[in-house]
């Protein structure tokens, strides 16, 4: 007996349970029809909080003509300074106009670092300032000492990789509509200047009959000088690989000199490049005596490369001591 209660009140528990599930649909059903009507549950409340909420503002973009007239103010000084080293004469007036467009090309660098851009001049904007900071670089570097063996600002400007990185980003932006065009100074190829093998740079009196051969084992072109006192006798270019010799040495005790390198300039006496400047620790010693049945005369060689057997030694002098 005690049994089947149990199964009545089950059934009636069930029963139960699936009345109030219809009437739970019904209701349900209704409030979806009447359509004033809120949903009884919290999660329809806060959906309806999330789409009262207003979207965030865009951040404005940088108006183009502002940057313009920003890239304008940070170039056009360092263009006037572009155009002074254009036209100044190699020298002081030079090395100058160098030192003040390097400055320039750092000042306009720091101009574009600090510029706010619009979005499609920001990656142009930040290459040009690299290229410009490592172009202020470049034009310090070039200044030319005056003294021999400087090679010419405008060939160590025209190696220098950092001017083909300023035109390749003003060509970016400017294609954009952005002008960031500057008038980079003319340069210069490395020149290959060299004289015949044995031309006499300098050639005073001779008349003896001493004879002098030269031979240039080295991997570049010497020229080769012997003075006597303060004086020049005589100064010979000898090309790398190559003999020459003179003859009709007056008698005398000469220092002999040499230098070598690339690109001799004859306006300098020097070459430009690779330059070194030696001198021979030995005199060399010229004699010319009569004797029974003729004339003695003195015949000597110099190896300016090391060779085994060699017995002159040389030592480095300044360019300021080698004789011009």
């Amino acid at each position: 007996m005690r049994e089947r209660r149990t199964v009545l009140r089950g059934r009636r528990a069930a029963a139960f349970g699936a009345a109030a599930l219809a009437l739970a649909l019904s209701l349900t059903a209704c409030s979806s029809e009447g359509g004033s009507e809120r949903p009884a549950g919290g999660s329809g409340g806060s959906a309806a909080a999330a789409s009262a909420d207003p979207s965030p503002t865009p951040t404005p973009t940088v108006d183009p003509a502002t940057y313009r007239h920003a890239l304008s103010g940070a170039l056009g000084p360092l263009d006037s300074a572009l155009r002074a080293v254009d036209r100044a004469d190699e020298g002081g007036a030079l090395n100058k106009a160098l030192d003040t467009a390097s400055a320039r090309a750092d000042a306009a660098a720091d101009a574009l670092q600090t510029t706010r851009t619009p979005d499609d001049a920001t990656a142009g904007n930040s290459q040009l300032a690299s290229a410009l900071r490592a172009l202020g670089q470049d034009l310090k570097s070039a200044r030319g000492d005056g003294g021999r063996c400087a090679t010419s600002p405008r060939v160590e400007l025209g190696t220098a990789q950092s001017p083909k990185s300023v035109q390749e980003a003003g060509r970016s932006l400017t294609a954009l509509g952005y002008d960031a065009g500057l008038r980079l100074p003319r340069t210069e190829q490395a020149k290959h200047r060299r004289l015949a093998n044995g031309a006499l740079v300098r050639d005073g009196s001779r008349g003896g009959l001493g004879r002098l051969t030269i031979r240039n084992g080295t991997g570049t072109d010497a020229v080769v000088t012997l003075t006597r006192g303060s004086r020049t006798a005589f100064s010979v270019y000898v090309r790398q690989g190559s003999n020459a010799t003179i003859r009709s040495v007056n008698s005398g005790a000469y220092t002999v000199y040499f230098t070598t390198g690339e690109d001799w300039n004859s306006a300098k006496s020097s070459f430009t490049r690779g330059c070194s400047f030696e001198k021979f620790d030995d005199k060399a010693n010229f004699r010319t005596v009569r004797v029974t049945g003729g004339t003695q005369y003195t015949v000597l060689t110099f190896t300016l490369n090391k060779v085994i057997g060699g017995n002159a030694t040389t030592s480095r002098v300044s360019p300021g001591e080698f004789p011009s």
